[in-house]
């Protein structure tokens, strides 16, 4: 990627997308962001990108690809709980059409943004790398879709198309409007529990680090390749879910779940969600299991090498970000 580029982008709107905008138009890129409402298009303009307002599964998305470079595509169904035949048309048909349109348009590079729960059976998965297969059967709907995502993007890349993956593993930081305002609202209202004890490893990525692995991405990806992306260095799920919390004035919880009877309960609800066609659920599925109950360590050297991969912040920095956010501090 030279030093000025024209980068079309979906999920341009959602915690990703946003500091993606922000990331590639501070180095001097041009970012056409895909919205589909006129709010999406206000939050992608208020970055700094140009809004193309059109549907992911219906638009003319090669019209907005004219002229682009590159195209990240960073839009998905991301619920781990009820999954089904939307999240399939989000994540799977979606990438197809992305990868179409890529290919009409004459855009030379497509990068999709995926994730290590391609990888999830429930067991635990430490130091995996890109030589780690796939199940045969991914645990949830989520991971089930992404993998063939994956498969999609994948298949496509040609002489005339370089396609790379990246799979970034528990993305953090400020602006964030998933993972912790959720987090939060499970702590403050009793629900939230360590599994075993909470003593396991866990990978995690920081927003800024996943921003510049975009950007090295884009740079020196090898065509057909996948890459993970993590903070260099893993920490304990339970120390880390602790500094969280505590970044946002809350006290982390001291009770314990086993984990042998919470896989039992996430079994029986993805059970009962199969059998009454979603009406009935159980509390857990096995997809929120395998995200949080287990080790997930990812072995970052392939991006370390290839990409020149560094953290863009050391994780105490983004924690202390956190806190001067909360206490009213612009950072």
């Amino acid at each position: 990627m030279s030093s000025l580029q024209r980068i079309f982008l979906t999920g341009g709107s959602g915690y990703v997308g946003r500091n993606l905008i922000t990331s590639l138009v501070s180095q001097g890129h041009a970012v056409v962001a895909l919205a589909r409402s006129e709010a999406a298009a206000r939050a992608v303009e208020q970055r700094g990108a140009r809004a193309f307002r059109a549907d992911l599964l219906s638009g003319d998305l090669a019209t907005g690809m004219q002229g682009c470079h590159a195209v990240v595509h960073a839009a998905a169904d991301t619920d781990h709980v009820a999954g089904g035949g939307r999240q399939h048309r989000v994540n799977v048909d979606g990438t197809r059409r992305v990868i179409d349109a890529a290919g009409q348009a004459g855009v030379a590079r497509v990068l999709l943004l995926s994730t290590e729960s391609v990888l999830a059976s429930g067991r635990a998965l430490p130091g995996v790398d890109e030589r780690t297969p796939l199940p045969r059967r991914s645990i949830g709907g989520y991971s089930r879709s992404k993998a063939e995502a994956e498969r999609v993007a994948l298949a496509a890349n040609s002489e005339h198309l370089a396609v790379s993956v990246l799979r970034p593993r528990f993305v953090w930081g400020r602006d964030d409007t998933t993972a912790l305002p959720q987090l939060c609202d499970a702590a403050r209202s009793g629900q939230l529990a360590w599994i075993s004890g909470g003593n396991y490893l866990t990978s995690t990525t920081h927003i800024a680090t996943l921003c510049a692995a975009v950007t090295a991405a884009l740079r020196h990806a090898r065509p057909g390749e996948v890459y993970f992306i993590a903070d260099e260095q893993p920490v304990q799920f339970r120390a880390f879910i602790t500094a969280l919390l505590e970044t946002q004035g809350i006290a982390a919880p001291e009770k314990s779940v086993p984990r042998a009877l919470l896989w039992a309960l996430a079994s029986l609800g993805d059970a009962l969600a199969a059998v009454s066609g979603g009406r009935v659920r159980g509390p857990l599925t096995r997809q929120q299991f395998a995200a949080s109950a287990v080790e997930v360590t990812l072995d970052t050297r392939k991006a370390r090498r290839e990409l020149h991969l560094r953290d863009a912040i050391t994780r105490e920095q983004g924690l202390d970000e956190l806190r001067l956010v909360r206490s009213g501090v612009r950072v």
